[in-house]
């Protein structure tokens, strides 16, 4: 039997969960524990199965597409490749070498760290866990899911009795919704139901404050999706009541004021007011989480407005404080467009999330072009080859990783360490959710609402994988093989239970001008980069897509007119060599300081008018750890010279001298490699004009 065969669905499987479903859809809320029950009995969603989509209840507006249940995707190559190195890594030992994170935890009980760690570390190892199959970290997980959900106090509320904080209450909701689609334990939906009836009573009384005024908006997605489970009207009061007390998000980007580095003095960090709303409406992963603000209200708003709102953001973000590795500067509050400046980690993963969500809710296809962006750059950019350690910022131009407290704006020395809590501990809890939540979001749904005739898939980001769902009553199974973004082709194989007439709608990035697409061997259409190509037929068993997106290379316009050089949706950096410094050990893993050990200050000196002469490109074999210098998959030849005036001080590259520059220095060919594969390295360039 092939492979493909192999891989179909059990009909009767599915079959008995959707009378199940429509069981539980008929009850009351008295009656839904014990049709979660039933449903409990089915099992966990596992590559054999798969369940359909929740789409919006109304009054929701409906989201151009739908996330697929958890469960659906399987990754494989490269991607398969890089969720394995973390479970092996901090994120599959964390507990086991970080107190706050171990046995003494509040969210086992104990006496430890109480507030938002053990919810932001389960974010990340519950998808892991079950992407993996691994039931190592299942276990790990489940110990506390099982405190939580056992230990829900009389009047409602969940967590540690020492911190009654709302905020990380939001970030152990995302955990239980997660867990929920993966195993239909039938305790979540009752255990969540009782948490917001209590939360709707206490608001009024106990407001949103700090973190929780300013990350009301992920509250408000676990809200939505009780609703759309339950339908219990009381849970769009709560939204509501959310949405009145948080921040006014959307306010501040209309009449966008931080322009400028904001400086501690500016938020008067040393006289105590760090908590204050300038602070936080300036704090960089407080922006990466409100980016999804205005889609994720806009499913109980229903205003245009609110839907847009993501683009303004992400415009004024870019404007003033754009980096080229797709992140906006803040370390840890926004820092302005000097490509020495860095990005908090915790903000590269939330930034990534939220634009998973307002993706789906959208369909926008450029939202995914910045999600690869980030994906391909700057996660696996700041984390070591191994992922037992991390930087908690990241800078583009990074020619040193030591303790220097230039030129953090309100950061300590620590800031770019390699390392398991440089600076600050939240990146140790929060930064596993990454490259889970991107394999997750990989597949997408279209088609709203209760007519499913209009239902069909979404490929919304690229990398390999493949896909079990439901498409009007029938079973579908689509396998991706691709080695992108390191090359230009990505494959599908697209076997229905049954033939079956549906669209699929393939994102065409906005830099893939030129763009072919084949089925069955035979051109299909002349895609739009920037759009979603849409192509509708009866599809049946084996049909195959290939999509091909030219990966010529290109520059972007950064910093003082500097240039970065870019092929798909890789960004590429000159590699400083690495002296690798051990500062001390901690635990399992150790701290690093990285010392350069070759020149860096190049401009380019290259024709842009004619980048085909000028760079040259050269591709190996896609092997494991294609993130890393070990093994880079392409590189890129570029001429450059020395711009001996241009030097670091303090640890970090100075100022950019304003492009084009004039240099002495005799031309050389230097290499460039994928921005993740340098732990050193310069990405924005200054530009030569001789």
């Amino acid at each position: 039997m092939s492979p493909i065969a192999e891989s179909l669905f059990n009909r009767r499987r599915f079959l008995n969960h959707l009378g199940i479903l429509g069981i539980a859809s008929s009850l009351s809320m008295g009656d839904l524990a014990f049709a979660s029950d039933i449903s409990g009995r089915v099992g966990s969603v596992s590559p054999s199965t798969a369940a359909p989509a929740i789409r919006n209840r109304a009054p929701l507006a409906a989201s151009a597409f739908s996330l697929l249940p958890l469960g659906s995707i399987q990754p494989h190559g490269w991607l398969l490749n890089q969720l394995e190195i973390q479970a092996k890594g901090l994120t599959g030992h964390l507990d086991e070498t970080w107190a706050d994170v171990g046995p003494n935890s509040g969210w086992l009980g104990g006496t430890g760290e109480s507030w938002e760690r053990g919810p932001y570390y389960l974010d990340g190892l519950v998808p892991l866990a079950y992407l993996l199959d691994d039931a190592r970290l299942k276990t790990k997980a489940q110990r506390y899911i099982d405190w939580v959900l056992e230990h829900q106090a009389a009047d409602g509320m969940i967590g540690p009795v020492s911190n009654n904080d709302w905020w990380p209450r939001f970030v152990m909701l995302k955990v239980l919704t997660q867990y929920a689609e993966l195993t239909n334990d039938p305790r979540v939906v009752p255990v969540m139901d009782k948490y917001f009836r209590y939360q709707l009573q206490e608001l009024p009384k106990r407001p949103l404050i700090d973190w929780g005024k300013f990350r009301w908006q992920d509250a408000v997605l676990s809200v939505i999706w009780l609703y759309n489970r339950t339908g219990s009207a009381y849970l769009l009061d709560l939204a509501r009541m959310l949405h009145q007390q948080g921040f006014d998000w959307e306010g501040q980007y209309a009449d966008f004021k931080y322009t400028k580095r904001i400086t501690a003095q500016y938020i008067k960090l040393g006289e105590g007011e760090g908590l204050k709303d300038l602070a936080l409406s300036t704090h960089g992963v407080n922006n990466g989480q409100a980016i999804k603000t205005g889609p994720v209200w806009s499913l109980v708003s229903g205003s245009k407005t609110d839907r847009a709102a993501v683009l303004q953001m992400i415009s004024e973000l870019n404007k003033y404080h754009g980096l080229p590795n797709g992140m906006f500067s803040c370390d840890e509050h926004l820092a302005g467009l000097d490509p020495s400046q860095g990005s908090e980690l915790c903000t590269v993963v939330e930034y990534m999330f939220s634009l998973e969500q307002s993706l789906a809710i959208l369909g926008d296809p450029v939202l995914g072009d910045m999600l690869e962006r980030l994906a391909f750059n700057a996660l696996p950019g700041t984390l070591t080859d191994d992922m037992w350690a991390h930087q908690y910022n990241q800078e583009p131009n990074q020619v040193e990783c030591s303790l220097h407290q230039k030129p953090w704006t309100t950061d300590g020395p620590e800031s770019n360490l390699f390392g398991l809590e440089p600076n600050f501990g939240c990146c140790t809890a929060n930064y596993h959710q990454g490259w889970p939540k991107f394999a997750n979001s990989l597949f997408m749904l279209s088609g709203a609402g209760d007519d499913t005739s209009q239902d069909g898939l979404v490929a919304a980001v690229y990398a390999p994988c493949e896909v079990h769902t439901i498409l009007r009553g029938i079973p579908v199974h689509v396998v991706e093989e691709t080695e992108y973004p390191f090359r230009e082709t990505v494959h599908f194989t697209i076997t229905p239970a049954a033939p079956l007439n549906f669209p699929l709608q393939l994102r065409i990035p906005a830099w893939a001008a030129g763009t072919t697409i084949l089925v069955n061997g035979e051109h299909a259409l002349k895609p739009e980069a920037g759009s979603f190509a849409r192509i509708e037929r009866t599809w049946k068993p084996g049909d195959r897509v290939t999509i091909t997106f030219p990966m010529s290379p290109r520059v972007s316009r950064w910093f003082n007119n500097s240039v970065a050089v870019e092929r798909g949706p890789l960004v590429f950096s000159y590699g400083i060599g690495e002296s690798w410094v051990k500062l001390r050990d901690r635990g399992m893993t150790a701290d690093w300081q990285v010392f350069p050990t070759t020149q860096w200050n190049y401009a380019l000196s290259i024709q842009i008018d004619k980048l085909d002469k000028s760079i040259v490109v050269s591709e190996s074999a896609v092997i494991e750890g294609p993130f890393t210098a070990r093994n880079v998959p392409v590189q890129l030849k570029v001429k450059a010279r020395k711009l001996t005036e241009w030097r670091a001080e303090d640890g970090a590259a100075n100022v950019l001298p304003i492009s084009p520059v004039i240099s002495d220095q005799p031309e050389e060919t230097i290499t460039l490699i994928p921005y993740a594969a340098a732990k050193l390295r310069i990405t924005a360039f200054p530009h030569c004009g001789n």
